[in-house]
């Protein structure tokens, strides 16, 4: 075999020969799950994988205008979340459940952002056991710049129609219910 490490394609079963990059590899899957004898999860296979891929899609968008600003989507949340609140602030254990994140996702965003100067720690004067992350001015200036770029390049222009995005948030609304998340 010439190539250095190239595999030889004859040699190369059917069933794992490459995806042609005219076809839709996802619908290629479903096929090969049915024909495997799975038909009955290749409906949610591709569903799984499609939305798993979209995912992928859209965060190549969202990082591409927050890298420029120093930020991640996971520090952009706490950010914007800080700045909804009336106070500027909230306990880190607020920050958590409202993000539907582990403690230690929480703490370690408000590390990177505290480094940065966008949000510093403060204890409770009435509980001194209570850490509270407020948002500091550069943080707000970031947050609205990041949220000016995410709106005009990626929510306002998700790919689909604003009826198509209606009935997708809904359809995703219930696959959260099912998993425990409230929706209402």
């Amino acid at each position: 075999m010439s190539g250095g490490n190239r595999a030889d394609p004859d040699s190369i079963p059917p069933t794992l020969s490459p995806v042609s990059p005219d076809r839709d590899p996802i619908r290629e899957a479903h096929r090969q799950w049915t024909r495997h004898g799975w038909a009955d999860a290749a409906d949610g296979m591709a569903m799984v994988t499609s939305v798993v891929r979209v995912q992928q899609l859209l965060m190549e968008r969202i990082d591409a205008v927050l890298r420029p600003l120093g930020l991640t989507f996971a520090r952009y949340e706490v950010l914007r979340l800080l700045s909804f609140s009336r106070a500027g602030g909230m306990p880190m254990t607020r920050l958590g459940s409202l993000l539907q994140v582990h403690p230690t996702s929480v703490t370690s965003a408000v590390d990177r952002l505290e480094k940065q100067g966008y949000v510093e720690r403060v204890r409770r004067t009435d509980d001194r056991r209570v850490i509270v992350a407020s948002i500091t001015d550069a943080g707000r200036a970031v947050v609205e710049t990041a949220t000016e770029g995410l709106n005009g390049q990626v929510f306002e222009r998700p790919g689909i129609t604003p009826e198509q995005v209606a009935s997708l948030t809904e359809l995703l609304g219930a696959v959260r219910a099912e998993a425990g998340d409230r929706v209402d």
